[in-house]
């Protein structure tokens, strides 16, 4: 199967007055993973739609392989899409859903017979062929809609959340095998969640929309350690926010200085002047937390907090810190006896600046 590129080019799409799409463009390479992540309303899905050839825009060039399908209806494209609903026929069997495509084509029916067959050896649901989809499982199901879809062998995978409806160990294994079974085709896949987890343990790259507006395109590390913007920082994991003022300047960074923690220096190539204002970020598990009379300063700067609220998460706790006007997350690795802090407890917290971001 060859290894196609998508391309969007300025897209614009509206519906009557409203802004859906604003000037969207994204170059997606072949054979790459792509996922398109942001809130509801943030137009990902109507993106997705557009490919598909369910949405027209009003402005922009759509192009597959280099070839423009603006104009193309969705039975044209060769592009396969899995809902999230998956909209099987519920009164027809696995083998009849899987094989709907290729028959409404006026495949012969040897053929027919052969690429079901190996779509469904595909997800592993070859002993299920006769049953009907209210006899299998939510897993089995989605692997049924992905069979119907790569039978008729489409240049485009595109999944509109279909991991949604499933619970959450049953989300963790079919994204694994989504991954592995993209991988074995070398399919172009467009991937829409508002799930960061999902988007980060799956894509190679990933774009971040937001009120149609592309706000950032990176692979999840550069989206995680290098944000672009505060909205960017907070979607795409969890994110504290200082606000700062600018002391003074020096060639490496800003020497800063905020009510809650107090003077402190952080290297950025940003230029500021002294009485500017600055977000100054930083991610929770960056921040150690400890008690008074047990503080390791390291090379970090430390500042005294109190204990609002905790949640235990398995991995780490999740304190919320009230420091000063301030209320910050820390996310504090748990080990087997580890005692926590308790509410209102009063706690140092030491924060390295080479972990600090500005905005």
């Amino acid at each position: 199967m060859k290894k196609v590129s998508v391309q969007c080019e300025n897209i614009k799409l509206s519906y009557g007055a409203t802004e859906v799409l604003k000037d969207i463009s994204l170059d997606i390479k072949p054979g790459e993973f792509f996922a398109l992540l942001g809130p509801s309303g943030s137009g990902k899905s109507s993106l997705l739609r557009l490919i598909a050839g369910f949405n027209q825009q009003q402005a922009g060039r759509l192009l597959v392989d280099g070839k423009d399908i603006g104009s193309k209806s969705p039975w044209e494209r060769n592009i396969g899409m899995v809902f999230q609903s998956y909209a099987l026929w519920p009164h027809l069997s696995v083998w009849d859903n899987v094989a709907f495509g290729l028959v409404e084509r006026k495949t012969p029916k040897e053929v027919i017979q052969s690429k079901v067959s190996a779509a469904l050896d595909q997800v592993g649901l070859l002993g299920f062929a006769q049953r009907r989809p209210n006899q299998l499982s939510g897993g089995q199901q989605q692997r049924v809609a992905l069979a119907r879809t790569l039978v008729i062998e489409p240049q485009v995978l595109l999944l509109d959340e279909p991991l949604s409806n499933l619970d959450k160990t049953l989300r963790v294994q079919m994204r694994q095998e989504l991954l592995s079974m993209q991988r074995r085709l070398g399919l172009t896949t467009i991937f829409v969640t508002h799930d960061q987890e999902e988007a980060m343990t799956t894509a190679d790259r990933m774009a971040v929309l937001d009120q149609g507006v592309l706000q950032q395109v990176g692979t999840p590390t550069e989206l995680y350690d290098n944000p672009i913007n505060p909205f960017v920082a907070s979607f795409v994991g969890s994110m504290n926010f200082v606000h700062s003022k600018v002391k003074g300047t020096r060639a490496e960074g800003l020497e800063l200085f905020a009510d809650s923690i107090g003077d402190f220096f952080v290297a950025t190539s940003t230029h500021k002047q002294a009485g500017d204002h600055v977000q100054v970020s930083f991610r929770p598990q960056a921040i150690q937390i400890c008690e008074p009379n047990k503080l390791n300063l390291e090379d970090g700067i430390a500042f005294p907090g109190i204990v609002s609220a905790s949640e235990f998460l398995g991995q780490f706790t999740r304190y919320s810190i009230k420091v000063g006007d301030v209320d910050l997350i820390v996310d504090h690795p748990h080990k087997i006896g580890l005692k926590p802090f308790l509410q209102n407890a009063q706690v140092t917290l030491v924060l390295k600046p080479s972990e600090m971001k500005i905005f």
